[in-house]
């Protein structure tokens, strides 16, 4: 294929052949090399032959293969003559990532960093199939489905402003839990306030630099704060809500042939298909929300329990990576109501904090969106550092031991529920963060702010 270089980090795959909009790449000359060692380029032609799609089918700089659309994915299509892709979503609806700050610094908790995260580790439950500690009953499901955040500040595991500084509030709508299925519901009743296996984590991190005075005051961090950074999603629920609806989508098409890849099923906007899966998502990704609202209560009890009822720990914000959002954009010089497909894209609006959190040992980013990101790439930019290597080939490399001992000479304490998840998650089977912020900022679709880094990690 033939990549055309527009200007700095600024890449196109032209137009051609069932290409309905050309492919734009936001990638340094060594993130591009790794993109071509994979299917992300080629999953972002076959993004671009989708109806109703507007202006480029959009790899971002933490961009690998993933299901269907590439990770680090963002395509927009019409609102009323477009399509709707759960491949562009992703299994994990609304996984997502908090900060949040604290009025500690460094030299406060350095001395009790064992002692907070095995606090943190015994309060959220964590590991593959990991169970919450909370027991609902499908109707308390069907509210939380339906309110997202607020129904956990109703019942006690929070306070209002942690809504206030949440994506959506925290409730996304319209939603209807009767287009959860069963299966979802069996699924997401156990594990509801639990953090999950994979690349899902709790850090204990601290402000090591501010690039952007202005904002990081704005955004209240100083040197040194403390913070916490919560990763997780919707664990088997939105997993379940993904698989069922896509299934419903195949069965709809006639022939495979009509898909460039049967991973890119869709529907039409205007069919019956389309709003019940986005009423579904919308229930899953306030699952998600509600989700990572009870851990950030655990992780609040747990720093007080450690430092007493001085300590306060206040919500940075929370935003999700895996979505699809309706918006409004200039395109062509008319004003256009779009489906905004976000797979492993952070929504990066204007003022708006962006949260981008690294691999296991290597730390986080907090931007601010900017003007610039609307037109380039509707709204949106990186989500994390993105993978290199395989959960597979990970295992093959490294060893737990090295990996914790490699933490330990960073200053980083670890604590995991399982040996196998620390291995999948080797710093070294992830992209540079560095390089990956570095794009965003200068192609300028998300400003740095602050880089955080890690003193203790919890891991599934």
């Amino acid at each position: 294929m033939e990549i055309t270089n527009l200007s700095r980090n600024i890449w196109e795959i032209k137009k051609q052949d069932d290409m309905n909009v050309p492919g734009r790449i936001y990638a340094s000359n060594e993130i591009l090399n790794k993109m071509k060692q994979d299917k992300t380029l080629n999953q972002l032609i076959n993004v671009a032959k989708l109806p109703g799609i507007y202006n480029y089918s959009i790899v971002l700089p933490d961009g690998h293969q993933g299901y269907g659309f590439p990770i680090g994915g963002v395509a927009a299509f019409d609102y009323e003559e477009g399509i709707v892709s759960p491949g562009g979503i992703g299994f994990d609806i609304n996984c997502g990532v908090r900060l949040i700050k604290t009025n500690l610094k460094l030299e406060d908790v350095k001395g009790k960093i064992k002692d907070l995260v095995n606090e943190i580790f015994k309060n959220v439950p964590s590991g593959l199939g990991s169970k919450g500690k909370i027991r609902l009953s499908k109707d308390n499901l069907r509210d939380v489905l339906s309110e997202g955040s607020k129904w956990a500040i109703d019942n006690g595991y929070g306070v209002k402003d942690d809504i206030l500084n949440t994506e959506e509030k925290g409730n996304m709508k319209p939603n209807d839990p009767d287009k959860v299925s069963d299966l979802a519901y069996k699924r997401g009743l156990p594990q509801l306030g639990s953090l999950g296996a994979g690349n899902h984590f709790v850090e204990v991190e601290y402000v090591k630099e501010i690039y952007d005075e202005k904002y990081a005051k704005k955004f209240g961090l100083f040197k040194n704060q403390v913070c916490i950074m919560i990763h997780t999603g919707s664990r088997g629920l939105g997993h379940q809500v993904a698989t069922d609806y896509l299934k419903e989508m195949l069965s709809k098409f006639s022939s495979e042939d009509q898909l460039p890849d049967k991973q890119l099923v869709y529907a039409y906007m205007n069919s019956e298909t389309a709003n019940d899966y986005l009423k579904a998502m919308a229930c899953a990704a306030n699952y998600a929300w509600t989700n990572r609202q009870l851990i950030n209560h655990w992780v609040r009890e747990s720093f007080i329990k450690i430092f007493g009822k001085d300590v306060n720990l206040s919500l940075l914000y929370d935003v999700t990576h895996n979505i699809a959002k309706i918006e409004k954009y200039k395109i062509n010089g008319e004003n256009k109501k779009v489906i905004v497909h976000r797979k492993g894209a952070t929504r990066s609006f204007p003022n708006q904090p962006v949260l981008i959190p690294g691999h296991m040992g290597t730390g986080s980013y907090v931007l601010v969106g900017s003007e610039k990101s609307l037109e380039l790439s509707f709204g949106s930019t990186a989500h994390g550092a993105g993978r290199l290597l395989s959960r597979k080939e990970a295992t093959r490399r490294y060893t737990l031991s090295e990996i914790r001992n490699m933490l330990l000479s960073k200053g980083i304490y670890l604590k995991s529920a399982s040996k196998k998840g620390v291995v999948e998650e080797a710093p070294g089977a992830y992209k540079d963060l560095d390089e990956v912020v570095k794009v965003s900022h200068e192609v300028g679709i998300a400003k740095k702010v602050a880089r955080l880094n890690p003193i203790g990690v919890i891991k599934g």
